[in-house]
């Protein structure tokens, strides 16, 4: 494993650096915003925030470093998106509205999609103009997505869509979403599945807002009720939907891995700051041979996720390609920092209970970041499923047996 970027990686980054330092102010040493997992501000003016920005971005070359030039990216490395997204975190900018169009449906289209599809949605994707969903969860199928029941019935040009979906990041605020359907119930669950790009202001969608633990309403479910999508809305041939869904969920998991490791240091520090604050038996808390004891595990554990972040970007570096360790990095991490933040409202004594901006340590991150943890741990493949990756890609255990593989899904028992 090599820590230290090669001589090219090193003049982007000096070049990343500079284009930040004139657009950007820095966050300073106590500034722990960073590490707010969850936007509750998610109002027009935010919104408009987030969009200049990523025309600002757009603008300067940085918007999509991965994507090809022809579509308007830069042409660059995935460790070159990694090198940016390291640095712009050290500055203070908007929250990242655009991860699902940017880093789950842009790749798709341009993977599957015909050049008439990629002319009409990459470049305003691109520019931050509108913003994207996912539409893949449903509540009857859990973490099987091929379980999905929307059913896709074809009407001349248009395709008819009912059914419901569930934990929609965003779906309120945005114009565009990448849709996963049944279109024959007559075939295995993995083969009659069509996948579709869908305009959120169609009639017959109907969005309502969950109201999370965390007070916020970033997820949603949508219904759609005979709501009609043009059959050039169709990624890729009729029945293929499942090989779509892979290409997005391949980049869905390295969206949310692949960043599981930035900030360790800023958690660590903050961890730090609570225990010099807080008091454990009537002396500091940084002084209690406990909490010293808990903190330096912590300190150890999160070091081990590093060098496993640091293990990709290796391969990364020299023209390899991520495997399964952003599974590895996905489930150790979100358990992780679920136990520190617990641990870290546990020394706050009564305070721990305290929840909000106004609260008496970190301003609330420490609660903020215990209740929606979870949701990180659903997104992007639930703990189990991530499990199953782990076990069968990366120790070689058998695969997990799938007795409904090769049975019509019409005829699979449900409950």
């Amino acid at each position: 494993m090599d820590f230290n970027d090669s001589p090219k990686e090193a003049a982007f980054r000096k070049e990343v650096q500079e284009w930040l330092d004139a657009n950007a102010e820095k966050r300073g040493p106590d500034d722990s915003s960073a590490l707010s997992m969850f936007s509750e501000r998610e109002n027009p003016e935010m919104i408009a925030e987030c969009k200049a920005w990523q025309r600002k971005k757009a603008d300067a070359g940085w918007a999509c470093i991965t994507w090809p030039k022809d579509v308007g990216g830069r042409g660059g490395s995935l460790m070159e998106n990694i090198i940016f997204g390291q640095e712009e975190a050290k500055y203070i900018t908007p929250a990242n509205i655009f991860m699902i169009g940017l880093g789950m449906a842009g790749p798709t289209i341009q993977v599957h999609g015909t050049p008439e599809q990629k002319k009409k949605w990459l470049p305003s994707m691109l520019r931050g103009d509108v913003v994207w969903c996912q539409l893949f969860s449903e509540p009857a199928a859990g973490s099987d997505l091929a379980g999905l029941r929307t059913r896709a019935v074809k009407d001349g040009d248009d395709w008819i869509v009912n059914g419901q979906k569930v934990w929609t990041s965003g779906a309120h605020y945005c114009r565009w979403g990448i849709l996963v359907t049944r279109s024959d119930f007559d075939l295995p669950k993995h083969k009659g599945l069509t996948y579709f790009v869908v305009d959120m202001e169609s009639p017959g969608i109907e969005v309502r807002p969950i109201k999370q633990i965390t007070g916020g309403s970033n997820f949603n479910e949508v219904f759609f009720t005979d709501v009609r999508i043009p059959d050039e809305n169709r990624l890729d041939r009729v029945g293929n939907g499942w090989s779509v869904s892979l290409t997005t969920l391949m980049n869905e998991r390295m969206s949310i891995g692949g960043g599981m490791g930035i900030g360790s240091e800023m958690i660590l520090a903050e961890l730090q700051r609570v225990a010099e604050d807080a008091y454990v038996d009537g002396v500091p808390a940084k002084e209690n041979p406990v909490v010293r004891q808990k903190i330096a595990e912590f300190y150890s554990r999160m070091k081990a996720m590093e060098l496993t972040v640091n293990r990709t970007l290796s391969a990364l570096s020299k023209g390899g390609m991520p495997g399964s360790e952003s599974s590895i990095i996905k489930v150790t991490m979100g358990i992780l920092l679920q136990e520190i933040a617990a641990f870290a409202m546990e020394m706050q004594g009564g305070l721990g209970a305290e929840f909000g901006e106004d609260a008496s340590f970190s301003h609330g991150m420490w609660q903020e970041l215990y209740l929606g943890i979870p949701a990180i741990r659903i997104a992007g493949g639930t703990d189990e499923v991530q499990r199953n990756i782990i076990g069968e890609r990366v120790l070689g255990l058998p695969a997990e047996q799938r007795i409904d593989k090769a049975v019509p899904f019409n005829e699979i028992p449900t409950g």
